[in-house]
């Protein structure tokens, strides 16, 4: 499969080291059917919800999409997924979408089961040209001895399940251990929010949002990240910066307001007002 758009193998998008795209229908607009996407974020946090509404509008379909979880029922990725747009996925943490359940478990949706430290290195690898790396996560289970269900037959059968993986046994500090190898993981697509970014591709995300972001970045042949703050070559710190513009090749300013939302809201009463009579006393 290949991206058609020749600013897309030139990667700048014909205009220099100025990577900014007008708006996000533009950024994705040639992103075809069937395409393999890194998507940033854990949980909803740090969702690149803008780019992925902008997916969901022009129709592009039948994707393999990676990504540590496929958002809620109706929010990120959750939505190109309820729309029937997803064919397959690779995480490592399903469980906060019931429609994935159910998709899943009716044969409409593969699934590639993935640790989740190892989710990171495959992702981490394939942007640095490392074709495969040894772990000990895993060995002893189905990741490395396969058997894993990747699709249902709708019926209660498995229908496609994962294979075996390469074991060997390498010399450790504590004696002879057991690896798996693991392929790495590099995609046509990469989308990714941050709160800040320039014009160069250097991007800030904000607290946890730093998670998966800079790993899907780097594991995209085009990345294309959603900013919310735009600012000129040189305003941040290079010591600031969380990810190269080296690795991102579109960017697109969608202001501070774009919404988030949390998976599951949890609030406590607040503490007992200091100095109230009985306060602080065992009843």
């Amino acid at each position: 499969m290949t991206l058609t758009s020749p600013a897309v193998r030139r990667g700048t998008a014909g205009r220099g080291l100025d990577k900014v795209v007008g708006t996000a229908a533009a950024a994705v607009a040639d992103v075809p059917d069937g395409a393999s996407i890194a998507v940033g974020g854990f949980g909803l946090c740090g969702n690149p919800v803008v780019l992925i509404e902008a997916l969901l509008a022009q129709g592009t379909t039948d994707l393999h999409v990676v990504s540590n979880n496929c958002g809620v029922d109706d929010w990120g990725l959750g939505r190109l997924l309820g729309a029937g747009r997803i064919r397959r996925m690779t995480s490592s943490y399903v469980g906060e979408n019931k429609e994935f359940e159910r998709q899943f478990l009716a044969g409409e949706l593969e699934l590639e089961l993935t640790p989740q430290g190892t989710l990171a290195e495959k992702l981490r690898a394939g942007g640095s040209g490392i074709a495969a790396f040894w772990t000990r996560t895993g060995v002893g289970t189905q990741v490395a001895d396969g058997g894993l269900p990747r699709r249902y037959d709708g019926a209660g059968g498995v229908a496609v399940a994962s294979p075996p993986k390469e074991v060997r046994t390498f010399a450790t500090p504590d004696g002879p251990a057991e690896f798996v190898l693991e392929e790495a993981i590099a995609t046509d697509v990469a989308l990714v929010h941050a709160v800040r970014g320039d014009r160069h591709g250097n991007l800030v995300f904000h607290r946890s949002a730093r998670n998966f972001s800079p790993l899907a970045a780097m594991a995209g042949r085009l990345c294309v990240a959603e900013v919310e703050e735009l600012v000129e070559p040189g305003e941040i710190d290079p010591d600031a910066v969380h990810l190269p513009g080296v690795y991102v090749h579109r960017v697109v300013e969608v202001g501070p307001d774009v919404e988030k939302r949390i998976e599951k809201r949890t609030v406590r009463a607040a503490p007992a007002a200091v100095g109230r009579p009985g306060a602080g006393k065992e009843g």
